[in-house]
């Protein structure tokens, strides 16, 4: 997995302030996507331990009422895997954070088991998120107004 950015005080994708972390890698290319540089799943740097540990500590800080992964697209495949370990940790060692996805594939068609982007990690994934926001961004659907959505047919 990598990650293209994070961003820290994040106000924008959630409740709250945030640390947001974008990961790479989307295979969606919904047009009108803010940051399509982030579908190649080798833009950005690689996500290490150093890392994790980096992200850690910022979420540890008392201002911080949570954390939230999006990108990309952290439900791909590809990148379960570490998002399950950043999310184990974060559960371990910040409980009483919150803790936000967003991806552009549905709840009920491709994250269930035999659903295109289920894996070993996706139900405990899943079952650890305060709040999903599920569903590509579909540019004739967008309205600006929108708390935490692009479009008006992604759910919360």
């Amino acid at each position: 997995m990598n990650i293209a950015q994070i961003f820290k005080a994040d106000t924008a994708n959630g409740t709250g302030m945030r640390v947001s972390v974008f990961v790479s890698g989307c295979r969606n290319h919904c047009p009108g996507c803010f940051q399509p540089e982030t579908w190649d799943f080798k833009y950005g740097q690689p996500y290490t331990k150093d890392l994790e540990d980096r992200i850690i500590e910022e979420v540890k800080k008392p201002f911080y009422s949570g954390i939230t992964l999006l990108g990309g697209d952290p439900m791909e495949p590809e990148n379960q895997e570490g998002i399950i370990s950043l999310i184990r940790r974060l559960k371990s060692e910040v409980p009483g954070k919150t803790i936000w996805a967003y991806t552009g594939y549905t709840f009920d068609k491709d994250l269930v088991p035999g659903g295109s982007r289920f894996t070993e990690y996706t139900n405990e994934i899943l079952k650890s998120l305060d709040v999903l926001v599920d569903g590509k961004f579909i540019q004739e659907q967008k309205i600006l107004g929108l708390k935490f959505r692009g479009s008006a047919n992604q759910r919360l």
